[in-house]
């Protein structure tokens, strides 16, 4: 095996457009907030971003890297068929259930720029629940509704990719059936934001459900309410406020990502 103690990526800066440059440094930031949260699973997991004006490719993670050393230079670009278009010279490959889980949403929803694939204590929790995710708080009201994907073991098996991709539907969320969460979303920020809250909202569920008292239930039309304020044109773009004071806390605690 090749001694790989040592990163030594070079910059792809020059060697990519502007417009999939900023993606690289958006997605690196990503993966560090990621980490910041602790949604990160030591090299596991995968987040991916389209390739602006390339149709067919998008970014991933070398697989081996932990989230908080990912830089813009790191990711690898690939295609919807899983080859390498553009490799980053880690030494390291990329996961191949990363490419199934990842291609499959790229491919099925035109809609979604950024894929966002945790698995946490409370993710998974919330994933071996017959009831999933419950409206019990705010944050799980801002989900109009989730998908839900059975387990079919790790996924590897390409003819998985057609049940990954209409299980969830429209929805920006997806739970993975004793397995975990996946997130979507139109922009990087978006897509961050919408596992933020997901994430926060299975934490409570599971500390709510141990807490070993009954339950408040909201009542249906309050959270139709709290869900419609959540909605495109309410308030602002999810994510358009919150990513400029994320990126100044990834450069303040994680600085070398743009590198």
């Amino acid at each position: 095996m090749s001694d790989l103690s040592q990163l030594r990526v070079p910059s792809m800066r020059e060697r990519v457009s502007r417009d999939e440059w900023e993606t690289r440094v958006n997605l690196a930031a990503c993966y560090r907030l990621v980490h910041h949260y602790g949604m990160d699973d030591l090299v596991y997991n995968h987040i991916s971003a389209r390739v602006p004006g390339e149709e067919g490719h998008f970014l991933i993670n070398a697989y081996g890297m932990t989230y908080d050393e990912i830089t813009a230079s790191s990711l690898v670009k690939i295609d919807f068929d899983g080859k390498v278009v553009q490799d980053s010279g880690t030494g390291y490959g990329i996961n191949h259930a990363g490419f199934v889980i990842h291609s499959a949403i790229h491919r099925g929803r035109p809609d979604v720029a950024c894929v966002i694939h945790t698995h946490t204590p409370a993710g998974m929790a919330v994933s071996a629940m017959k009831c999933g995710l419950l409206p019990l708080t705010q944050n799980a009201m801002f989900f109009s509704g989730v998908g839900y994907h059975s387990y079919e073991g790790p996924a590897v098996d390409l003819d998985e990719q057609r049940r990954l991709v209409t299980d969830p539907g429209s929805h920006i969320a997806m739970v993975l059936r004793n397995h975990a969460l996946l997130a979507v979303g139109a922009t990087i920020p978006e897509a961050f934001v919408t596992i933020h809250w997901l994430e926060r909202a299975c934490q409570a569920q599971t500390l709510a459900m141990a807490s070993n008292t009954e339950l408040n239930q909201p009542a249906t039309d309050t959270i139709a309410k709290t869900n419609d304020r959540y909605k495109p044109g309410q308030r602002r773009n999810i994510g358009e406020l919150e990513w400029a004071g994320l990126l100044r806390l990834v450069e303040r605690r994680y600085p070398g990502f743009r590198d």
